[in-house]
C-alpha cells in the first residue's frame, strides 16, 4: 500500500471517530438516567405520600398514584414516624407495635397524663391501656389498617382482650421506691427523667450524666444521679425516702 493511500485511511478513520463523538455528545443529554426513568408509581399510601412530596420540590417529577393509594391518610408524617419507631438500627429495644411519641407526644401534643393516667395520683406511671389507644384508633380510616401492620396489631390485640407487651425501657431496682405522683406534683416534666419523648420517634434511655461537687459523674436512674437531683432541688436525702 503508497504511503499516500495509508495517510488518506487513517484520515478517513479520525474523521468518522470525530463525528461518532460529536453525535454522542449531541444525543447523550435526552438519554439521561432522570429522563429515561420515566413515570414513577405508587404501590402503596406511604409511596404516594412520598411521591407527591418529591413533585411539590420538583414539579417536572412524573407520578401516577393508582386510585386505592390516592388519600390523605395516613399522612407522610405518619408513615415517616411508623417507619422510625420500627428501624433496627435506631436505639432501643424492638416493641411489639412500632409506636412514635415524636408523632403521638409531638406531632399532635397530645399530653403524658392522657395515655399515662393516673401517673399525677399514683406511684408507678403505667402504661396506656389498649381501650385509650382503640379510643383512638377505631375512629381512623381503613386505610391506616391496610398500610400500618401495627394498626392491625393493635386491633386484635382488642379483638382478644389482650395487653399489649411492651418492652420496659426505664427500671429501678426492687428495693428502690420511685413515686411518679410525687414528682408530678413537685413540678418535675416527664422529660426529666425520661428525655426528650417528643423528639423520639423510637424510645431508648437517652443518656444523661450529673455531676458530684467533687467532680465524680453519676449516670441517669444511678443512684448518685437521683440524689444529686435532690441535692440540687433542695429535697431530702434520707436513706428513706427511696428504701423503705
Amino acid at each position: 500500500m503508497s504511503p499516500i493511500r495509508s495517510t488518506r485511511r487513517v484520515v478517513l478513520t479520525a474523521s468518522f471517530v470525530a463525528a461518532g463523538l460529536a453525535l454522542a455528545l449531541t444525543i447523550a443529554p435526552f438519554d439521561s438516567p432522570a429522563s429515561a426513568a420515566g413515570k414513577r408509581v405508587a404501590h402503596s399510601v406511604c409511596e404516594a405520600q412520598e411521591l407527591k412530596a418529591l413533585q411539590a420540590e420538583d414539579p417536572h417529577l412524573e407520578i401516577e398514584i393508582p386510585s386505592e393509594f390516592d388519600t390523605p391518610w395516613p399522612t407522610l408524617s405518619a408513615c415517616r414516624t411508623y417507619t422510625g419507631a420500627q428501624d433496627p438500627e435506631a436505639p432501643g429495644p424492638e416493641q411489639p407495635i412500632p409506636f412514635s411519641h415524636k408523632h403521638h407526644a409531638g406531632e399532635y401534643q397530645i399530653e403524658c397524663l392522657y395515655c399515662h393516667s393516673g401517673t399525677d395520683r399514683s406511684q408507678a406511671a403505667g402504661v396506656p391501656s389498649v381501650e385509650t389507644c382503640m379510643g383512638c384508633h377505631s375512629l381512623f380510616p381503613a386505610s391506616y389498617d391496610r398500610e400500618f401492620e401495627g394498626i392491625r396489631d393493635l386491633k386484635q390485640y382488642w379483638e382478644n382482650q389482650e395487653p399489649i407487651p411492651w418492652q420496659q425501657i426505664h427500671r429501678l431496682p426492687e428495693y428502690v421506691q420511685f413515686r411518679h405522683n410525687r414528682h408530678i406534683r413537685a413540678g418535675f416534666e416527664c422529660q426529666e427523667c425520661h428525655g426528650p419523648v417528643e423528639e423520639l420517634d423510637k424510645l431508648y434511655m437517652t443518656p444523661d450524666t450529673k455531676w458530684w461537687p467533687w467532680l465524680l459523674p453519676t449516670a441517669k436512674l444511678e443512684m448518685g444521679w437521683c440524689v444529686q437531683c435532690h441535692r440540687e432541688n433542695g429535697a431530702s436525702q434520707d436513706c428513706l425516702m427511696c428504701h423503705y
